[in-house]
């Protein structure tokens, strides 16, 4: 038996910009915050990666590569970076700057993009 449920066109639209919003919001959290945002960002990326509609499935995967891409390279260099950088706090906060730099414009510009698609309601079939 199978049952139909509506997935609402907000919907879709919020859940191709839940990935944006929180890069966003853990990038500019000091570290030990920002750091939850890295356990959330897999179950939100996770839980939106097969979504029905192809399109949020997009932005989720782009959102992904990009934040995922700046903490694995903050992850390996952020010490030869802050060195680098000046040493001390102010090598620290320019490598902060740096992945705000990385992260923030695009994610922005994600939220902006999905919020001009054309998102239409889905009906999606079930199997109980």
């Amino acid at each position: 038996m199978s049952e139909k449920h509506l997935i609402t066109a907000d919907s879709c639209k919020r859940s191709a910009r839940l990935f944006n919003y929180g890069t966003i919001a853990g990038a500019l959290l000091p570290i030990p915050l920002g750091m939850l945002w890295i356990a959330g960002s897999m179950f939100v990326y996770a839980a939106n990666a097969h979504h029905p509609d192809p399109r949020v499935a997009h932005y989720i995967r782009w959102g992904g590569y990009r934040f995922y891409a700046v903490a694995g390279t903050l992850t390996v260099f952020s010490n030869d970076l802050a060195a680098f950088l000046g040493g001390g706090s102010k090598g620290w906060l320019a490598v902060w700057a740096l992945a705000l730099v990385a992260l923030v414009p695009w994610s922005l510009y994600d939220i902006w993009k999905a919020g001009r698609e054309d998102w239409k309601d889905l009906i999606v079939e079930t199997h109980k």
